[in-house]
Parts: C-alpha cells; structure tokens; sequence
C-alpha cells in the first residue's frame, strides 16, 4: 500500500514505554514537556496508522530489528536495523511492516504533559 490517502488504521502494534525525563527545570521553556522514550513492534503485516502528524511532537526512531516502510509525500521509504526518520513539524505519515519478521523501532519524542 503506497497512497498516503488510504492508510489503514493501526493494527499489530505494541508500544512499551521505556524512559522518560520531565524536562522541566532542565531546559528554560520546556515546563509541561517530557522526553519519552517507547520501543515500538510491528508485527508482520502490522500498521502504525492512520495518517498522523507530529506537530508539537518532534523525535526520531532508530530501527532495533527488521524492516519498518514509511509512508509519506506519496513516497514509501524503507527503514532497516540502523537509523530511521525524524519526526518534525512537517512530518505526515503513516508506517508498515511488509516484511516476515517482527520490525522493533525504538521512538524518542518530546510529548506534551498538560
């Protein structure tokens, strides 16, 4: 599936959240802002969808294990084990695994906490 207009809705997901830090006091600004840290499985055949923005949500994902196709711009890029895709104000997409084995991302945002 490559046409951004017809991304699926989410299935075979699992979302772990590892870490976060509430930033804070540590950065002047960021006062109901964490950063989070999640690894994220798509199993065989799995969608992260539909389509969604990043907007106020920016992070960049590193691929553990696997490969993870990103949709975008009419575009379908695939991501294998190394680094990924940022994720910033301009970003609109949705994510599949094509492939035969579980594809393990792990995600690094800063997400609202209000």
């Amino acid at each position: 599936m490559s046409n951004d207009q017809t991304a699926p809705e989410t299935k075979g997901v699992s979302v772990e959240l590892l870490s976060t830090v509430d930033l804070a006091g540590e950065i002047e600004g960021l006062a109901g802002h964490q950063l989070r840290m999640r690894m994220v499985t798509l199993e065989p055949g799995g969608v992260f969808g539909p389509l969604h923005d990043h907007k106020s949500r920016p992070g960049t994902v590193y691929i553990v294990q696997g490969t993870i196709t990103d949709h975008r711009d009419g575009t379908a890029t695939d991501y294998g084990p190394g680094p990924g895709w940022p994720e910033d104000r301009n970003t609109l997409h949705w994510l599949e695994n094509r492939g035969t084995v579980p594809a393990v991302e792990i995600s690094v945002d800063i997400v609202s906490t209000e």
